[in-house]
């Protein structure tokens, strides 16, 4: 995706107001900023999808503040520097009132100090690093409706011991996110009283994962834990299954798999290997299905894709769903696109119900993660490519 697929979606985000409700004021702007284009492009362009149909709907019932909103989008590729570059440009532009963020942790851990340092409001619908929240600054600009490390780690050991296996084996990528997942993966293990992991690391890129393999066999491991994303996650796959049978060791993932076209990747050798992965959302077991139909709805009407089953990275649509009308809530609270003001009545929504649960107030001063394990579940692809959740969905208390 180019450079100038900004001014594409400010035209598009336009052309989705229904015709009785165009407006003479300026529109309101929300920023993307993510991968678009290279290793976790699904993602990107799932994140895309969700804000583009809440937007629909938000300027089918008229707009905010009177005001049409639009989406701007700018292709970061997974690269830090580009993020910064992006966010500054962003900054720059008084019409944007917050920015939407991408699938990548190191990217979001980079430019935080350039969103601080411009006030910029900062909503994370997929990163999972724990220090993109717990990031020191007050006030805090950051705000997720996602994964939190600290929460996943629990579950990824949970879900391990809970299918029967005592010696996980940790397989993480070389980057921040990977050393926020080392960290809750061990706590988790500590506060079972559980003996500490073999960990191996890789870089992105790699193509080669045999010695971390044979580290695992030595170790006499029966279950890998995996933190990175589809390239690294596929060479993984294909190396588990060119081993005889008796020696491919199932595999339980964190999401970023999830977030590039990991199907396509791994083709046949996928069956061949037990792998699943943590997941939050889906179309098929939805916290409110109704609600989820009709998103469903206008997914198809304005994407062209009429079936749960075509949808992908479904997690990445619901959560930046969620969470620009989250944003439209806080606007209309501020009664003003003021960035502090916007930030500061992010903390005071309440009673929004949306497609990832119902939330009695998604933040507070003191909680900038709108999700909890509660909204974890783990899923695992069909051969047709489809994310498919096995189990239900655990029900939150609220």
């Amino acid at each position: 995706m180019s450079r100038n697929t900004g001014f594409v979606l400010l035209w598009l985000g336009l052309a989705l107001a229904a015709p009785g409700h165009l407006v003479a004021a300026p529109p309101i702007t929300i920023g993307l900023d993510a991968d678009m284009s290279s290793v976790a492009a699904q993602g990107g362009q799932a994140i895309m999808r969700g804000a583009l149909i809440a937007i629909h709907e938000l300027n089918q019932q008229g707009g905010v503040l009177g005001r049409n909103l639009e989406l701007k989008v700018k292709d970061h590729r997974g690269n830090p520097a580009r993020g910064i570059d992006n966010i500054e440009e962003f900054a720059a532009e008084p019409n944007i009132v917050a920015v939407l963020g991408g699938v990548h942790t190191p990217v979001a851990l980079r430019e935080l100090p350039t969103i601080h340092r411009h006030g910029l409001p900062y909503l994370d619908p997929w990163a999972a690093g724990t220090p993109i929240i717990d990031n020191g600054y007050e006030p805090n600009f950051a705000f997720r409706l996602s994964v939190r490390d600290e929460h996943a780690g629990a579950f990824l050991i949970e879900q391990a011991l809970k299918r029967g296996y005592a010696r996980p084996a940790l397989l993480l990528e070389q980057t921040p996110w990977g050393q926020s997942n080392k960290k809750a993966i061990t706590a988790a293990l500590n506060e079972r009283s559980r003996p500490q992991p073999v960990v191996e690391w890789f870089y992105w890129g790699t193509d080669d994962l045999n010695d971390q393999l044979e580290s695992f066999r030595k170790a006499n491991a029966d279950v890998i834990i995996f933190v990175g994303n589809a390239p690294e996650g596929a060479i993984l796959v294909k190396t588990l299954a060119a081993s005889p049978e008796s020696k491919r060791l199932p595999v339980i993932s964190h999401w970023g798999v999830a977030g590039g076209d990991f199907r396509s990747m791994t083709g046949a050798d996928l069956e061949k290997v037990q792998f699943s992965f943590l997941q939050t959302f889906s179309f098929f077991n939805a916290y409110d299905q109704g609600h989820a139909d009709r998103v469903l709805g206008h997914y198809c009407r304005l994407f062209e894709t009429c079936n749960a089953a075509d949808i992908m990275a479904s997690v990445g649509v619901a959560h930046a769903y969620d969470l620009v009308h989250i944003l439209a809530r806080a606007i209309e609270l501020a009664d003003s696109t003021d960035r502090l003001h916007v930030r500061d009545a992010l903390e005071r929504v309440q009673n929004y119900s949306g497609l990832t649960r119902h939330f009695e107030r998604p933040f507070t001063r003191a909680k900038h993660d709108a999700l909890d394990a509660t909204s974890f579940q783990l899923g695992q692809f069909d051969k047709n490519g489809t994310i498919r959740p096995i189990g239900s969905v655990r029900q939150p208390d609220s």
